[in-house]
């Protein structure tokens, strides 16, 4: 039950801390991305190099890399994880957590998540039966946290166990039943709905021919995808495209514009957040020949009429309490032209890809962005996969706009 899922394990400084290797390496046997992130204490009881290389990833214990500069943002971690799990969870990381403080990373990144949080705690048996600690345990747990009590793997209960961290397998299969009866009510967007368009449309000229565009849908798709594992139900309008998706998602299969038109307009009045990515043709042919055009004269030209604006329609019918993003893919005057659309078609906020970025646009595995928003705001991102550019717009829309 633990395939896909993005944990985020907390490692504070204990002599227990050994055992979060082998906890690491069973994570990702599971099937788990495991991002780690260490106490400064913790690096003295086992190395980040061990830990980094059981998870394939570097292991986070400081505000920013002193060296680049790289920030470790707090608050897009909290997001990103689907669970956060701290094991070992010392008394001192107890105490920090069940009072608010905040004086490392690890404290930073447990106040931003808006996910499952489960602590394993370790500690001498003196210092987990002191009043201070089991009046820090009942906090948390009124906080919502799961304490995985010490030795046997079930929630801590008044002064049992014996202070000791529980063993990996036990972790992972109180993780795992906890997953399985989770409710989805403890993701940020349950109860909202999520309308996404995707894709290319394909306009007729014949019954063989068509105009069209190079778009895969792989952006939209992985928007759709990170939606509904943050809660919401999402219908997918999607243009021709080999993709799949979870069978969670409403997908609706269009082919031209008009198509594409229709379903977005009939699923827009009851969504909450609105993101067109697809890439809809400006123009289609006036006729549509009934029958194969055959290759006769050395010229050949086709009337074109424009299709209505997708995006500037549901702009003209949103109301205040609904979202509506689009995308802008341009190859000059990015920012102006980007925010002119903003403008124009009444939206939240756009996406903006240039063409001028190496290995990002249409069809291939990454994307490079910037996000704009109604006050000219602009957040400029990396060249990224296409799931984790899909995190980082889902991230701007729960931390601007509050869906949780």
């Amino acid at each position: 039950m633990l395939k896909g899922k993005k944990i985020i394990l907390g490692i504070c400084g204990s002599i227990a801390a050994y055992k979060a290797a082998a906890l690491t390496r069973l994570l990702v046997k599971a099937g788990a991305e495991v991002q780690v992130i260490m106490t400064p204490d913790a690096t003295a009881f086992i190395t980040p190099l061990t830990l980094s290389t059981l998870s394939n990833k570097p292991v986070l214990s400081q505000y920013f890399d002193k060296e680049t500069g790289e920030w470790s943002r707090h608050v897009h971690l909290g997001l990103w994880a689907d669970l956060m799990l701290i094991a070992p969870a010392s008394a001192n990381t107890l105490a920090k957590l069940a009072n608010g403080m905040c004086d490392n990373l690890l404290c930073a990144v447990y106040l931003s998540a808006k996910c499952p949080v489960y602590l394993a705690p370790a500690m001498d048996l003196d210092m987990w039966a002191h009043p201070a600690t089991q009046r820090n345990v009942k906090r948390l747990q009124q906080f919502g946290n799961k304490i995985i009590n010490p030795g046997k793997g079930e929630l801590a209960s008044g002064l049992v166990g014996e202070g000791r961290l529980a063993e990996p397998e036990e972790i992972i299969d109180y993780l795992s039943k906890g997953i399985t009866n989770s409710s989805p009510s403890d993701l940020p967007l349950t109860g909202k709905k999520a309308l996404v368009s995707a894709g290319p449309t394909y306009e007729a000229i014949d019954p063989v021919r068509f105009i069209g565009n190079h778009s895969s849908g792989k952006m939209g798709y992985a928007i759709a995808q990170r939606l509904h594992d943050l809660g919401a139900e999402v219908t997918l309008v999607s243009g021709p495209t080999h993709l799949n998706i979870s069978d969670q998602i409403h997908r609706i299969n269009v082919t031209s514009a008009r198509e594409m038109l229709a379903a977005c307009t009939k699923a827009f009045a009851a969504a909450d957040i609105t993101i067109m990515s697809a890439a809809v043709a400006d123009y289609t042919p006036e006729q549509v020949a009934t029958y194969k055009i055959k290759k006769k004269d050395d010229h050949f030209s086709i009337a074109l009429t424009k299709t209505t604006d997708i995006l500037a329609t549901l702009g003209a019918a949103k109301q205040p309490h609904q979202l509506l993003a689009g995308f802008a893919l341009e190859t000059d005057n990015e920012l102006g032209n980007a925010q002119a659309k903003l403008e124009k078609k009444n939206l939240d906020f756009i996406v903006l890809n240039s063409m001028q970025d190496k290995g990002a646009g249409f069809a291939g595995d990454d994307n490079k962005i910037t996000i704009i928003d109604r006050n000219k705001d602009q957040i400029t991102f990396p060249l990224k996969s296409k799931q984790a550019v899909a995190e980082d717009i889902c991230d701007f829309i729960l931390a601007r706009y509050k869906y949780y």
